[in-house]
């Protein structure tokens, strides 16, 4: 059985806010997830609904207290993870 003590902070913004149905919400993940990517992916094996968020994952971006990084960057405990679109200028 997969521990569950880490706390994080998930922020959706955009379609990925729309395809899951909240902006926001507290999570525990399991202690095997130490990348970004992991977390995605754990979240998509416990909801259709974040695998089609998710959805396709070369065009989310991330970023951890507010500060960008790459899907494979990690995190720590009671860190905010934010994912979002690309951001297109214009």
């Amino acid at each position: 059985m997969a521990s569950h003590s880490k706390h994080l902070h998930m922020v959706y913004f955009a379609r990925i806010r729309e395809a899951i149905g909240t902006s926001d919400e507290d999570i525990n993940p399991p202690d095997s997830a130490t990348t970004i990517h992991a977390i995605l992916d754990w979240l998509s094996e416990q909801d259709e609904k974040y695998a089609a968020a998710f959805a396709p994952r070369e065009r989310l971006r991330a970023a951890v207290n507010q500060s960008y990084v790459g899907l494979d960057d990690g995190f720590k405990d009671g860190d905010e993870i934010a994912i979002f679109p690309p951001v297109t200028g214009g």
